[in-house]
């Protein structure tokens, strides 16, 4: 195709450049690790990576624009030479007595074909293709690359196996008549002239100006490479500190890290790792209490049980032997008790449906099953235990030891409390319309006031003034299965009771109903 303007520059074919490659190195070498784990990658090189490979990989299409471009403007001062010369040769060629002729002189294509580098070829044809001067071998354009006369016009071409370019023209053979004559001719006639040239100038200028370009840039890329290598490292190096500060804490030091040493992008990540230190303090010393407080609970027991036993060594007379005996059987009771709540507590607290999956259960059948095994116990205390459940299976999903062991805390917690010929009632029901299961269990005893409420889940803690003995571990816990199951529990007076000395109390577990699966009847 040609492109035609007035006074314009064409463009010429690139010619194939090289295209350099460089390596991009990391900052550490990557360890070797089995297929199934993770490859650790080095913070430090894999920002290096998106920093320098972006950067290698266009550089050579920057080199390639840059040749481009290069070849595009080397062709401008070219091209208006050729312009001219098309425009000089146009102005000799006229029709004189019906024949068009080429008034070119001797020194004139002397000066035509004058160049030191580039041979120079030029055409003129007349209206119907006959040749006029200059040379035969010119290749002549497509008749959809032919320009209006007077504009000037460009194109690619080959001559004798070489590229060349070629500037052409159309010259309006009746330029000079009167308008009246134009008017009259129904067509202007028009003949052919152009000039074309080789393109080693081109060529050379092109090459010149792209070593000028490009040659400093394999100076340059090094430079910029150092001073990225640089730049990244001097930028991680705060790192690198909060590593070796954070090395050389002693390993009882949890205080939290400055933040105002970092820079502003690591804030977040220091934050967070002061918000799992303040945690894991606040945990360490809940265990650290936790271990105080059930050493001193398990040194009353023991102690009783080394002066029982030392007691009865002393003594000759079989009776007070005998209620020694007694004495070191209840505390051994105790303690056995005591270390069982214990060891209850660490596993509740350890037990998460990570490890051990939830599972679809019916929990009236739960709940029945578990009020049987205190069948015995509330008959040696003269309590009325019973129970009550709806005529439907109740479906929850949990863990049926954990739950069990929730209601069997809730119960012993019950019996504990109330007094002879009272009730305890453990009930199961469910509200259909919000999803949701009840456990409750209900005692006739003192009742917990509403200061306690709101402290009795603790750890340990026992009500001032009650003096029924226990460990204060069984509703820690309840509040721990509560937690594991998404569950509520709420604390209420009896409401079935109308003793104001025994007003009671009920222990209410609010669980989530399993979901049915929704029956499509067939109406058919």
């Amino acid at each position: 195709m040609s492109d035609a303007r007035p006074i314009d520059a064409g463009t010429a074919d690139a010619a194939p450049v090289a295209d350099p490659r460089s390596d991009a190195a990391y900052a550490t070498d990557i360890p070797a690790t089995p297929p199934d784990e993770p490859i650790q990658r080095s913070l430090f090189g894999e920002i290096l990576d998106w920093m320098l490979v972006p950067l290698l990989l266009l550089w050579p299409m920057s080199i390639a624009i840059t040749y481009l471009v290069t070849k595009t403007i080397a062709n401008q001062p070219f091209d208006h030479a050729l312009e001219d010369r098309v425009a000089v040769l146009a102005q000799q060629v006229k029709q004189i007595g019906g024949k068009v002729v080429s008034q070119t002189t001797a020194a004139a294509r002397d000066m035509l074909r004058a160049d030191d580098i580039d041979y120079v070829y030029f055409q003129v044809q007349g209206p119907g293709a006959e040749f006029i001067d200059g040379d035969r071998d010119m290749p002549l354009p497509q008749d959809e690359e032919k320009p209006a006369p007077g504009i000037v016009a460009f194109r690619n071409a080959t001559l004798h196996g070489t590229e060349i370019r070629i500037a052409y023209t159309y010259v309006d053979l009746h330029r000079w008549q009167p308008q009246s004559d134009m008017a009259a001719a129904k067509e202007p006639e028009t003949a052919l002239v152009q000039v074309g040239e080789t393109l080693e100038k081109r060529a050379q200028l092109a090459n010149e100006i792209i070593k000028g370009v490009i040659m400093p840039q394999f100076i340059i890329l090094p430079i910029a490479l150092a001073l990225v290598w640089l730049a990244l490292a001097r930028g991680l190096r705060p790192l690198a500190k909060l590593q070796q500060r954070i090395r050389n804490r002693r390993p009882d030091d949890l205080s939290p890290i400055d933040s105002g040493q970092v820079p502003e992008e690591i804030s977040p990540l220091v934050n967070s790792l002061n918000d799992l230190l303040a945690r894991l303090s606040q945990s360490i010393e809940l265990q650290k209490r936790f271990i105080a407080d059930a050493a001193h609970q398990l040194k009353t027991p023991l102690a009783g049980m080394r002066m029982q036993s030392e007691l009865a060594l002393r003594q000759t007379d079989q009776g007070e032997i005998h209620r020694s005996l007694l004495q070191l059987s209840k505390s051994s009771e105790s303690a056995t008790r005591l270390v069982n709540q214990l060891l209850a507590l660490a596993h509740a607290e350890n037990q998460t449906p990570a490890t051990k999956p939830f599972e679809p259960l019916e929990l009236s059948e739960l709940a029945r099953n578990a009020v049987q095994d205190w069948v015995q116990a509330s008959f040696s205390s003269r309590i009325d235990l019973g129970f009550e459940q709806p005529g439907h299976p109740i479906m929850i999903l949990g863990n049926p030891l954990m739950l069990r062991e929730l209601l069997n805390n809730l119960i012993d917690n019950a019996l504990r409390y109330t007094p002879p010929h009272g009730c305890v009632t453990v009930r199961v029901r469910s509200d259909e319309a919000n999803g949701q299961a009840f456990l409750e269990v209900e005692d006739t005893g003192p009742g917990i006031p509403a200061i306690d409420r709101s402290h009795i889940f603790e750890r340990f803690y026992r009500i001032l003034g009650s003096n029924v003995e226990g460990s204060g571990l069984g509703l820690a816990i309840v509040k721990e299965i509560v937690q594991q199951h998404d569950a509520v529990i709420d604390i209420f007076h009896n409401p079935h009771q109308r003793d104001p000395k025994f007003p009671g109390s009920l222990f209410r577990v609010t669980l989530q109903m399993k979901q049915r699966p929704a029956i499509i009847e067939d109406l058919g």
